[in-house]
């Protein structure tokens, strides 16, 4: 029970420092653009998520996928990609300023990497009942 509230609590850290680099990029420079990446950051798991429990029933192997689970990994990735390119096309756009484009790139991993960690983490302990 510690373990898991340590764990919640170094993460929740994390998301923070995540969401302050991004709404920092944001409120610097007087252009509320990069909030987009934090949007799709939070939004990125979710087709993983869904399309996770698509594929799954007690005679298949753990390691096998399905056409589905496939499906939820690619979109995933689509919208991983698509939230570290925002900002650098953005930047090249001279829509925002290169600082709040780094800046965004930077908080939107935190983010994203707190939200697969959470995930990872709590799966882990779902498993062992």
């Amino acid at each position: 029970m510690v373990e898991r509230l340590k764990t919640v609590i170094f993460l929740s850290f994390f998301l923070a420092i995540g969401l302050l680099a991004i709404i920092l990029s944001c409120a610097l420079w007087s252009n509320w653009l990069p909030l987009l990446v934090a949007l799709i950051f939070v939004l990125a798991p979710l087709p993983n998520a869904l399309f996770a429990h698509c594929g799954s029933d007690d005679f298949s192997n753990e390691y096998e996928s399905t056409p589905a689970v496939d499906l939820g990994r690619f979109i995933t990735s689509i919208v991983v990609v698509t939230g570290f390119a925002l900002p650098l096309i953005l930047q090249h756009a001279e829509v925002i300023k290169p600082a709040a484009s780094y800046m965004s790139i930077v908080g939107g991993s935190l983010v994203y990497g707190t939200i697969l960690a959470y995930s990872q983490v709590f799966k882990q302990d779902t498993e062992e009942f």
